[in-house]
């Protein structure tokens, strides 16, 4: 066995399916290693996108996203993609090539510092120096990579170790050379006893499966507690965040724990769609004034930062309860009045276990959902609205009536993407994926890959800005090569709009924010895909429709909707 097969014995193991790379020499054995196992090898046109394809299957699944990367320049592409994840929390292996053992330092191709690189990025970062290390670091970083709070490691992977022993020796020989002067002699018999360094002990027992953590729980008197107080809250709001779902099998479980809790509930990142369409304990609108008042605020993997305005969303009056896997989440910007250190979806789980049947909530709960249906008339109304193009409410709102049961969607932009988090419905859990609090433009690619990978059977929908497009798009190449039909949905304002409107407003000047009405649909196409021009609001329907049959049939289709100007999220930037 070569360290590449190594490699891929290690994640067989650890039930991955799915190894997202770009190819390069320095990785070559592991690619080749993992498909000759059954695991799928998918090469994608961005380093960046293998990674996000990987924190999306993470997500996705509740195992472990694995990326491998070439070597330099190969790994500065993935940084974004690698911040995104630990900001995010997702369990993603990095495994990256690297110059071989001997030449590290001297110059050689793509040779770079590359722990010095990630290590602000990861939760552990290493390499190995002998063959018979690789396993039980690739072990090491499968844990670590899902256990506490889940985040991406990086396990360097030197490429003398990967390559066959008789290769590996070859080389080392010729690099020798065959002269006879001390010098050459004294070499020669450094580079033999650094290749038998190398493969010492490679023919040991293979190394013992660590596995995947389980995260921590609740203890009882923290569920007596917190009992206690929703026992006396007579206007409780819950907000899930996607922390609460990082046990991706354990879905379900959560969503029927907090339909059990009969508390008005808003949901954030992936915990969007855990309800299904319509639940009436969901709320989607009119947070902030809820927040202001509750008597008791329950939040289950969402931190106090800047989308919670700090804390400051929340009556100083009001009671909070926050459950966490991470001890500074717990505590940031606020402390909470019962803090709960453990996965915030067996918090929930063992809560509902519990929690009284007997407390009256109506006229709480009707009281938000008459504000939520007064919000939803107003949104239907400014769909209405004439804007030159096409108004991006009205074609987020007939987008969701497209959608399938069973639809994924991936949400990568600014202010068309915000838009249609306001009017299109995910359909059930785990079922919305977003960047999370990074806010990074360019995961649409990416995700959208490690979605249909991971659901062949579901539509997957990117809804893209056309921003944000641009990043990504070389990745329709890819789902024509490995026939997986997506459908993306370009809003084409010409313009990152999210930032002009503040921007113009300010500063008076529109510098750096202005696009063209570039021609996104014929992008596709050069690609292989299908693309479809929406170019009037008569056409959406049609237009949703025939991008779902292209899709039916096998094709990745990009619809390129020209927008018009709207107003709607004014006031909505955040910095």
């Amino acid at each position: 066995m070569d360290g590449g097969d190594r490699i891929a014995r290690v994640l067989t193991r650890h039930g991955v399916r799915f190894l997202f790379t770009l190819c390069g020499g320095h990785i070559s054995p592991i690619l080749v290693a993992a498909k000759r196992r059954g695991i799928r090898v998918v090469d994608v046109r961005d380093e960046a996108s293998a990674v996000f394809a990987a924190d999306s299957v993470a997500r996705l699944t509740g195992i472990p996203g694995v990326a491998a990367v070439t070597a330099g320049p190969g790994l500065t592409n993935t940084i974004t993609a690698v911040k995104n994840a630990q900001l995010a929390q997702s369990p993603v292996v990095i495994l990256g090539g690297a110059t071989g053992t001997i030449l590290k330092g001297r110059g050689s191709l793509q040779d770079i510092d590359q722990l010095a690189l990630v290590e602000p990025h990861v939760k552990w970062a290493g390499t190995s120096s002998r063959v018979r290390d690789l396993e039980p670091a690739l072990e090491k970083a499968m844990f670590i990579a899902a256990e506490g709070v889940p985040g991406p490691v990086f396990l360097e992977c030197p490429v003398d170790l990967l390559y066959p022993e008789e290769i590996v020796r070859k080389l080392y020989l010729d690099m020798g050379g065959k002269g006879q002067s001390l010098s050459s002699r004294a070499l020669s018999s450094y580079l033999g006893w650094h290749v038998n360094r190398l493969f010492r002990g490679a023919g040991k027992p293979r190394a013992a499966e660590l596995g995947i953590p389980e995260p921590a729980g609740p203890r009882p008197f923290e569920i007596r507690r917190a009992l206690r107080r929703l026992g006396l809250a007579r206007r409780p709001v819950l907000m899930v965040g996607s922390q609460a779902l990082v046990r991706a099998e354990r879905a379900a479980d959560v969503a029927k724990a907090v339909a059990r809790l009969e508390i008005p509930t808003y949901l954030s990142g992936m915990a969007r769609g855990l309800l299904g369409r319509g639940h009436r304990l969901q709320m989607r609108h009119k947070r902030r004034v809820a927040l202001k008042e509750a008597d008791l605020v329950i939040l289950a993997g969402v931190p106090f930062d800047f989308r919670l305005d700090y804390g400051r969303q929340i009556s100083s009056k009001a009671k909070v309860i926050s459950a966490n896997l991470s001890e500074e989440g717990l505590k940031k910007n606020r402390d909470p009045d019962l803090g709960v250190c453990c996965n915030a979806g067996r918090f929930l789980e063992a809560l509902a276990t519990e929690a009284p049947r007997s407390v009256d909530r109506s006229e709480w709960l009707g009281r938000l959902r008459e504000r939520d249906l007064a919000r939803e008339q107003d949104i239907a109304e400014r769909a209405t609205e004439p804007t030159g193009h096409i108004n991006p409410l009205a074609l987020c709102r007939e987008i969701d009536t497209h959608l399938d049961s069973n639809s994924v969607l991936v949400a990568d932009g600014g202010d068309f993407v915000a838009t249609a988090s306001y009017s299109v419905s995910p359909r059930g859990p785990l079922s919305w994926l977003d960047p999370g609090v990074f806010g990074t433009l360019g995961v649409g690619g990416g995700f959208a890959l490690g979605a249909k990978l991971c659901r062949p059977g579901a539509e997957v929908w990117i809804i893209y800005g056309d921003g944000s497009a641009a990043y990504s798009i070389a990745e329709f190449d890819t789902y024509v090569r490995h026939e997986l039909p997506v459908i993306a949905v370009v809003g084409n304002d010409a313009s990152w709009a999210q930032i002009a409107r503040e921007q113009i407003e300010i500063l008076e000047d529109d510098v750096g924010t202005v696009l063209r009405r570039s021609d996104y649909h014929v992008v596709a196409e050069g690609f292989g895909g299908k693309g479809l021009l929406l170019d009037s609001p008569d056409k959406i329907a049609p237009t949703l429709a025939a991008a779902k049959a292209e899709a039916a049939r096998g094709r990745p289709v990009l619809i390129n909707a020209l927008l018009g100007k709207s107003d709607f999220r004014k006031g909505s930037i955040s910095m």
